[in-house]
């Protein structure tokens, strides 16, 4: 059957005609283009990259654009960690421990801290820029595993923990964990410093604005003064729930030791090394035999395994409590400030309701007296009312009987008000 017949055929039962292969005619083929979907997808992994700010305990810096895979693979951290750094939590509070790594989220720091380094998301807007300062200025001063300003030699006697690239004397590792924070810590102390600072320096905008505000509506009540008033309890309610949210989350820490026990994120690295790893290059760089050697070895493992172990109790968080308290205790001061600046609008709220009310009440009052006057006018119109039918009366024609009449008359209705005056004073329904 020749392929023209085959065509046909397949035509004729409604089957759609094979592809016609490309014509080899020397020149290069085009390549099968990308769906759109495809290209789609393609630019928002690029366009996911983000702004991180590394910082090694030394103080050294560094920019880097990374996406949210290079973050989980350098940091160890799950993905949920990650949306907790986003947007939509831009304004929650949370410290999350972690098992290589803590994932901190206090107001507008947002980073991620290990052993070694700290990830700093967003490093350049202009709320993070006091927090890159302080790093930049204090961690050279406050490294972990620095003793006496600079590093400690290797010695071939003892063993020895690994900090970027050089090696530090167990014992003198551990005096230094005992005399300074660990470097999470340190890095931890001075977010919770920067925000505690900031979240003070705006309540202290906000006592600056409130007073005379607040002042000013109980010397004149007016709809200016209300709107500022009303201005000014919005920003006070968002600012109470930011301190708020910090300090619960530090009080949630304070509550459960086991959560502080997981932000040792130093004190678990030198407690996973394994003593081979620790005491390798006492072998390496030792000229001694290797009996000796090993004899050497078994002794400086076991030392250096029951200095980690009596120097490092899981749940020895001292240290943490202490500081988490610190900051504790500000941001109870904070709260506290806050919570007077809200009494002193409600006692003005409350001044202000009284003076409302007290003008009511003469209102009320000056109402009430009108209505006795004109009661008492009205029952002097209803005399001059009969006194102005057309009804024959021998006192129209009585000479000089008016004005003696009118007199009496509103001097009638004059006492008549009186009494009345006097009987609601009585009642204590008019003021003295």
């Amino acid at each position: 059957m020749g392929k023209n017949q085959f065509s046909i055929r397949r035509r004729k039962k409604g089957m759609p005609p094979l592809p016609t292969p490309p014509v080899d005619n020397g020149e290069p083929q085009n390549s099968i283009s990308m769906p759109v979907g495809t290209v789609k997808a393609s630019k928002k992994k690029v366009g996911g990259a983000r702004l991180w700010m590394r910082f090694d305990r030394w103080g050294q810096s560094e920019l880097n654009e990374w996406d949210k895979n290079a973050i989980i693979k350098r940091a160890g951290i799950p993905t949920r960690d990650l949306r907790i750094l986003g947007p939509i939590f831009s304004h929650s509070s949370s410290i999350l421990a972690r098992e290589k790594a803590m994932v901190v989220n206090l107001e507008f720091i947002r980073a991620i801290i290990t052993a070694e380094e700290v990830l700093l998301l967003d490093p350049l807007r202009q709320e993070v820029l006091p927090f890159v300062d302080q790093l930049r200025q204090q961690l050279p001063h406050k490294s972990l595993l620095k003793v006496n300003g600079t590093c400690a030699e290797q010695d071939d006697n003892e063993g020895h923990f690994p900090n970027a690239g050089h090696w530090l004397p167990v014992p003198e590792a551990v005096e230094g964990l005992q005399a300074e924070l660990p470097f999470e810590f340190q890095v931890l102390e001075i977010a919770l410093e920067v925000v505690c600072t900031f979240l003070d320096s705006s309540v202290a905008d906000l006592e600056r604005d409130a007073y005379p505000v607040l002042d000013e509506l109980a010397m004149n009540v007016s709809t200016k003064n209300l709107e500022q008033v009303r201005s000014l309890k919005s920003n006070l309610t968002r600012l109470l729930a930011r301190v708020q949210k910090v300090r619960d989350e530090i009080e949630h820490l304070l509550d459960d030791n086991e959560d502080m026990a997981q932000l040792y994120l130093t004190r678990k690295w030198i407690q996973n090394q394994q003593p081979e790893t620790l005491l390798g290059t006492i072998v390496s760089n030792s000229p001694v035999p290797a009996a000796p050697n090993l004899r050497r070895l078994n002794s400086a493992r076991s030392r250096s395994g029951s200095l980690v172990s009596n120097h490092f109790n899981y749940y020895d968080v001292e240290d943490l409590e202490m500081l988490l308290e610190a900051y504790f205790m500000q941001l109870e001061g904070t709260r506290n400030k806050i919570l007077s600046v809200r009494e002193y609008i409600d006692d003005t709220e409350d001044y202000v309701n009284i003076q409302l009310d007290n003008q009511r009440n003469e209102l009320i009052q000056l109402q009430l007296t009108l209505t006795i006057a004109s009661f008492a006018i009205a029952m002097e119109t209803l005399i001059a009312g009969w006194f102005g039918m057309n009804i024959p009366c021998t006192l129209y024609h009585t000479e000089g009987l008016f004005w003696p009449f009118v007199l009496c008359l509103t001097i009638g209705c004059i006492m008549l008000f009186l009494v009345i005056l006097g009987y609601a004073r009585w009642k204590k329904l008019l003021g003295s």
